[in-house]
C-alpha cells in the first residue's frame, strides 16, 4: 500500500497532530512538588541518565566550564598561529581532527550557559523553583 502525502485527504474527521507551541514538562522542582516548567524555563537536562557522574548543569558551573574551554581554544588559536609562523603545515596535515574535537565542547558549552540562564531569569519572573530532574 503506497503512502500518502501531506497534501492528499485523509479519512473523513481525520485531524493531523499538531504539538503545541508552549508543550510543558512536569518536573520535581527543589521543592519537593510536580510543577509544569516550559522548555525554555526547564533549560538544560538536569537529570543524570542513570550514569555514574553527575553532570554540571548549573549556569556557574556551565559558565566555569565554558571558560575553561575558551582557554584551551585560546591554547590551540596560539599552535595554529606558530604553525602558520614556521610553515609546519605537516604537523597540521596530522593533527587536523584537534580542530573539530576542540570546537564541538566550546559551542556546545557556551551554547548550554546561554540556555540555562535564560531559563533562570524566566524561572526567577514565575517564581518557579530549579527543577531537580
Amino acid at each position: 500500500m503506497a503512502r500518502r502525502s501531506r497534501d492528499v485527504p485523509q479519512e473523513p474527521g481525520y485531524v493531523p497532530y499538531q504539538p503545541p507551541e508552549d508543550r510543558e514538562l512536569h518536573r520535581l522542582g527543589e521543592n519537593g512538588e510536580a510543577i509544569a516548567y516550559t522548555e525554555e524555563e526547564y533549560g538544560v537536562r538536569k537529570d543524570d541518565g542513570l550514569g555514574v557522574i553527575k553532570p554540571v548543569n548549573s549556569s556557574g558551573g556551565l559558565l566555569f566550564l565554558a571558560i575553561l574551554l575558551t582557554a584551551c581554544m585560546g591554547g590551540l588559536v596560539y599552535f595554529v598561529v606558530q604553525i602558520i609562523i614556521q610553515n609546519a603545515w605537516d604537523i597540521a596535515g596530522r593533527t587536523w581532527w584537534v580542530f573539530p574535537a576542540c570546537i564541538f565542547p566550546f559551542t556546545v558549552a557556551w551554547a548550554s550557559y546561554f540556555k540555562e540562564r535564560k531559563a533562570e531569569k524566566l524561572r526567577r519572573a514565575r517564581g518557579l523553583p530549579r527543577p531537580v530532574e
